[in-house]
C-alpha cells in the first residue's frame, strides 16, 4: 500500500469516527492525563478500522459513551460494514436508535444459549409466535433482557428457561438429552403455546435449516468455481528492515515525549554518583575499594530499573501487534537501538559526578569502559525480567539480585564456582 493510501485510510477514519479535534494529542495513561475515556475509546476502535480487517469484534464498543458519541461510533462501523468488513459486537442495553443500526442480532440466555439469530427486523415477529409482544413507548432490546433476566413475566407463560428450546424447534435442531426435561415441561406448564408451531412455516422469515444450509454450501462451491478473486486486502506484510524502520521511527517519538523521566533517571543517577564519590576513601590499605563496589550496585540497580520500561509497559500492544504479523525480532532490535543511547550516556553521567568529588586511582576511560559494559550487561538482564515476569515481580528482582550477588562476589569464603557464576 502507498504512503498516500495510507494518508487516506488514516484521515478517513478520523472523520469518521469525530476525532479531528484531538489529533494531535496524546493518549494518555492513568498516571498522565490525556484525552477523555470516550475519545480514547474511539481511538482504540480506530486503531483496529485503519488496518481494514475482514473480521472486527468489538467488546461493549458503546459502554461509557453518551448517546451521540455511540451513534457516531456505529455510523463509522456500518460504513465500514457497507465496506465488506463483517462486524460483530457485544453491546448491553442499547438504545432504540442504535439498536435499528444493526443488520443482525444473536440473542443469549443464561449458560450462552442462543435465544434469537437472526435479522433484527424479523425478531418481533419471531416473538410474537411465542405469545411476546413488546408493549407501548418500551424498547424492543431492553423487554427482551428483563424476559431472560427474570423480571419481566410474558403474558403467555413461558418461562426464560424454555426460550433457547423454543429456538431449537423453530429451527427443526435436534433438542439436547439434558434439555429433554425442559422440553416436556413446555409442553405440561404452557399448554397455550403450540410448541410446534414455529415448525409449521408460519413464519417466513427464513428456510429449514437443512434447507438453507444445503443452498448456502452449493452457492459458496458455485462461486469458487466460477471466480477467481484476488486478494482483497491488497496488503504484504513488511519485510523485517522495513519493519525495523517503523519501530525505530515510533520508538524515537516515545523516547523524547518521555523526555522528563529520563531526565529524572539521569539526575539520580548524577546524585548517586556525588554520594558514592564523597564517602569514598582512598586513603584506606584498600585504596578505595568499597567505592567500586557501590558503584556496582548502584549502577546496576538504576540502569535495570530504568531498563524495565523499554518491554513492561506495552506487554499487550506488543501481544495485539504480533497477532497481525508483527516482526518481533525488529520490535526487539528497534527498542534497542534506541536504548543504546542511555547505554553510551549513563556512565558518562555517573562518572562526571564520581570524579568531581572523587579522584580514583584508575583513568577514567578505563572506568567508562568498564561500566559501558557493565550498564550493557545490566539493560539486558533487565529485558529479560520485563519480557519474563510482571511488573511488581520484575522490579524486585531488579533490586534484589543486583546487592546479593556483588556481595557473594566479594566475599573471601565463597566457593569458586560460586564466583565465576556470579554477577560481575
Amino acid at each position: 500500500m502507498s504512503h498516500r493510501d495510507r494518508v487516506l485510510i488514516v484521515e478517513r477514519v478520523i472523520e469518521s469516527l469525530d476525532l479531528q479535534g484531538v489529533r494531535n494529542s496524546v493518549v494518555g495513561t492513568v498516571e498522565k492525563r490525556g484525552i477523555s475515556g470516550g475519545q480514547r475509546k474511539r481511538v482504540n476502535v480506530g486503531i483496529e478500522m485503519v488496518m481494514e480487517p475482514s473480521l472486527l469484534i468489538l467488546d461493549e464498543p458503546t459502554s461509557g459513551l453518551d448517546s451521540s458519541s455511540s451513534q457516531l461510533l456505529l455510523k463509522a462501523l456500518r460504513h465500514e460494514a457497507l465496506e465488506g468488513v463483517n462486524i460483530c459486537a457485544v453491546v448491553h442495553q442499547p438504545s432504540y436508535t442504535l439498536y435499528n443500526m444493526f443488520d443482525d442480532l444473536i440473542l443469549l440466555a443464561k449458560g450462552g444459549l442462543i435465544v434469537y439469530n437472526g435479522p433484527i427486523k424479523t425478531i418481533e415477529d419471531y416473538f410474537s409466535t411465542l405469545g411476546i409482544h413488546v408493549p407501548d413507548r418500551v424498547n424492543p432490546p431492553d423487554h427482551y433482557i428483563d424476559i431472560l433476566e427474570g423480571i419481566v413475566k410474558p403474558e403467555s407463560g413461558i418461562k426464560a428457561k424454555h426460550l433457547p428450546v423454543h429456538w431449537m424447534l423453530y429451527n427443526g435442531y435436534e433438542v439436547p438429552s439434558d434439555m429433554k426435561d425442559d422440553l416436556k415441561a413446555m409442553g405440561e406448564q404452557s399448554p397455550d403455546v403450540d410448541i410446534n408451531r414455529s415448525m409449521s412455516g408460519s413464519t417466513p422469515h427464513c428456510l429449514p435449516a437443512g434447507v438453507s444450509n444445503a443452498f448456502a454450501q452449493e452457492r459458496n462451491r458455485l462461486e469458487h468455481r466460477l471466480s477467481k478473486p484476488g486478494d482483497l486486502s491488497s496488503r504484504r506484510t513488511p519485510g523485517i528492515l522495513k519493519q525495523y524502520k517503523f519501530f525505530l521511527g515510533r520508538v524515537t517519538k516515545q523516547r523524547l515525549r518521555e523526555g522528563r523521566l529520563l531526565g529524572v533517571d539521569f539526575l539520580i543517577l548524577g546524585l548517586a554518583g556525588i554520594c558514592l564519590g564523597t564517602i569514598a576513601k582512598l586513603s584506606d590499605p584498600t585504596f578505595g575499594m568499597p567505592g567500586y563496589i557501590y558503584t556496582i550496585i548502584a549502577v546496576s540497580l538504576l540502569c535495570k530499573i530504568a531498563a524495565l520500561r523499554s518491554f513492561s509497559l506495552e506487554r499487550l500492544q506488543y501481544l495485539r501487534e504480533r497477532e497481525s504479523g508483527m516482526s518481533t525480532l525488529a520490535y526487539f532490535l528497534a527498542r534497542d537501538t534506541i536504548d543504546h543511547f542511555n547505554t553510551a550516556l549513563k556512565p558518562i553521567i555517573y562518572l562526571s559526578m564520581f570524579y568531581y568529588f572523587n579522584n580514583p586511582r584508575s583513568s577514567i576511560g578505563s572506568n567508562y569502559i568498564i561500566l559501558l559494559s557493565l550498564v550493557y550487561c545490566v539493560t539486558g538482564i533487565g529485558y529479560t525480567f520485563a519480557i519474563c515476569f510482571n511488573p511488581g515481580s520484575a522490579q524486585l528482582c531488579s533490586a534484589l539480585i543486583p546487592v546479593v550477588l556483588t556481595l557473594l562476589s566479594t566475599q573471601r569464603t565463597t566457593p569458586t564456582f560460586l564466583k565465576n557464576m556470579s554477577y560481575p
